[in-house]
């Protein structure tokens, strides 16, 4: 079993920066690939980014490449997601997600724990 609370959303103005953070706990953090998703208001949950167990594979959706950034700290049981150049666009619940199925997995159904999410809203 593994418990994910995410942190680091909020309001921000266009060009803006945040960083969202996702802290895990239960056993072996470090055996799960960690993904983002978001949820915008009437729409489906989109997949944003995964990072693999060992930290060295990345994906990220079309979207936010060369903007948004995962990475995690297995000592620490956390994993976060830098997000920048924001736009209003972005705006969304943000949640991250847990699983063993696969080594970077854009699918939601393969994840097999979640957070409660984050909201960041960027203004224009």
């Amino acid at each position: 079993q593994v418990q994910l609370v995410e942190s680091g959303g909020g309001l921000v103005q266009a060009g803006g920066s945040l960083r969202l953070s996702c802290a895990a706990s239960g056993r072996a953090f470090s055996s799960y690939s960690m993904g983002w998703f978001r949820q915008a208001p009437g729409k489906e949950r989109d997949f944003v980014a995964v990072i693999d167990w060992t930290g060295s594979s990345t994906n990220y959706a079309d979207s936010v490449k060369g903007r948004f950034t995962i990475s995690r700290d297995n000592a620490k049981n956390t994993v976060y997601l830098q997000v920048n150049s924001l736009n209003t666009g972005d705006t969304a619940v943000y949640y991250c997600a847990a699983t063993r199925w696969g080594r970077t997995t854009r699918n939601a159904d393969n994840y097999d724990y979640w957070g409660q999410g984050t909201q960041v809203t960027v203004s224009s």
